[in-house]
């Protein structure tokens, strides 16, 4: 039976109103690019897709095959429905979406925040940590990859606790300027201590491939 792949991808917004929302700037590339590699390597692959432009996708030559199974979120909630819905009959879950660390606090709901020449203050309260919150409903023989985006001087010692905080099996370590790059040079730290490096500025789907290609090792670190 083919490995069960569940990978997430993309940003999440987070609403000030009917109107507005806060976000990042995640393009969802490597994400996309691991369900792509992923579905090329025969597994059984689900994606888990945040608010992306499809088209610019295809641009850098991310195409969805049919074989993925595709299931949209919006916000961190949205997205911890789908992860708690899917999870379950999952072998492996790629964490790759940007999820918001802060979501907007509404008193009440408001269909559309009006101008007013005053400033305001729109107040922030932290979202649920989603991996954290999975980690009670993974079995031993699923394999949890958490992604961490830093700044180059604190990428190492940001990844690390990450991974020990989360109960992770992995974590892909990459520096902020892989946002905005077609390109990746990212490291892996394993739950074992051991550290896989993967070549220097590979473009992100050629990354996707040779995380694949790794997954035997990290399940069984």
């Amino acid at each position: 039976m083919p490995l069960r792949v569940l990978i997430t991808a993309g940003p999440t917004q987070e609403a000030i109103d009917r109107v507005r929302f806060i976000s990042n700037r995640s393009s969802g590339r490597m994400g996309i690019a691991l369900a792509q590699a992923s579905s090329e390597c025969g597994y059984h692959t689900t994606l888990l897709l945040g608010p992306v432009t499809i088209q610019s996708m295809s641009d850098h030559g991310l195409i969805l095959p049919d074989d993925i199974a595709t299931h949209h979120f919006q916000s961190t909630k949205d997205l911890q429905c789908q992860l708690r819905s899917h999870w379950p009959t999952h072998d492996i879950l790629l964490m790759a979406a940007a999820v918001a660390d802060f979501q907007p606090i509404i008193p009440e709901k408001i269909d559309k925040m009006r101008r007013q020449e005053s400033s305001i203050t729109l107040e922030l309260q932290p979202t649920p940590d989603l991996l954290t919150g999975l980690a009670e409903m993974t079995r031993s023989e699923q394999t949890v990859v958490g992604f961490a985006l830093e700044s180059t001087a604190e990428l190492e010692r940001s990844a690390q606790e990450k991974l020990k905080r989360k109960k992770l099996d992995a974590i892909v370590a990459n520096p902020l300027e892989t946002m905005d790059s077609t390109n990746i040079s990212a490291t892996v730290y394993l739950k074992s201590g051991k550290i896989l490096k993967a070549p220097t500025d590979l473009p992100k789907q050629e990354f996707a491939r040779w995380l694949l290609d790794h997954l035997p090792e990290i399940s069984n670190s």
